[in-house]
């Protein structure tokens, strides 16, 4: 996959694991991705295509479960820093006792935010890309083998800290959420038009700290609606709680 979306990692390279295992899950056999470098344009576009509909095909089958156990799956993609793992947090303290939840994990390398998750209770995979820069489906599809989310659940998936490659991706989900703090720039819409094209939904962090940087919430909004104006917003301090009412009550919406 690396000639459309840049990523480059070894084969079997990704690990999927639960906390508290005393070594890595089993790898991913198969990622995909294609490390052949090709020089031919139109060799480039026939390998991102079909790299794309072999992971269609598998989101397809995930939508399905998903859909049989009525259970919402929601993407949540963001640029490194944006507070996915905290906004999870403070989710899971307000809503577990009203909607069973699960998570996937999706990071590079470590256990560090499933570990910060499986203190939360809930149950929570890991998924190690080693130098890849996105989820896929059937990394997800893996995942789902090592965890048991209940019916009419919520199940997020925190994505690889990037804002390019997961726009490309359908993992099944029922609907990406993007996320951009007040410490980035509120351009960042503009700057990355496709994944804020492919979300439903955008949740503004940190706004405890607008006091302290300079960050146009309206003109972020302004910008992100230009690119599309379908999207939905809720202005967040996923640390102070300011503004979490409205995101808990469309999660509460969508069970």
């Amino acid at each position: 996959m690396c000639d459309s979306c840049g990523c480059s990692r070894p084969e079997n390279s990704v690990t999927i694991t639960r906390p508290g295992e005393a070594g890595p899950g089993p790898d991913v056999a198969d990622h995909h991705h294609s490390h052949q470098s090709y020089q031919a344009h139109g060799r480039v576009v026939e390998v991102r295509e079909a790299v794309l509909g072999k992971n269609d095909g598998i989101a397809a089958h995930n939508r399905d479960f998903f859909r049989k156990q009525r259970i919402v799956a929601l993407n949540l993609v963001s640029s490194p820093g944006s507070g996915k793992t905290t906004i999870l947090e403070r989710t899971i303290r307000e809503l577990r006792s009203d909607i069973p939840m699960a998570v996937i994990e999706g990071d590079q390398q470590t256990m560090l935010d499933a570990e910060r998750i499986d203190a939360t209770g809930v149950d929570v995979v890991q998924v190690n890309t080693g130098a890849g820069c996105h989820l896929d489906a059937d990394m997800v599809h893996q995942a789902l083998h090592r965890m048991e989310p209940a019916e009419n659940s919520l199940l997020f998936i925190e994505n690889v800290g990037n804002l390019v490659c997961p726009a490309m991706f359908d993992l099944g989900e029922a609907a990406k959420v993007v996320i951009i703090s007040v410490t980035e720039g509120e351009d960042k819409p503009l700057k990355y038009p496709a994944m804020f094209d492919a979300a439903g939904l955008c949740l503004i962090n940190k706004i405890d700290l607008l006091p302290h940087v300079d960050f146009d919430v309206a003109r972020c909004r302004e910008y992100a609606l230009r690119v599309n104006h379908r999207l939905e917003f809720f202005e967040i301090s996923a640390r102070t709680g300011e503004g979490m009412s409205g995101w808990l009550a469309w999660l509460r919406s969508q069970i």
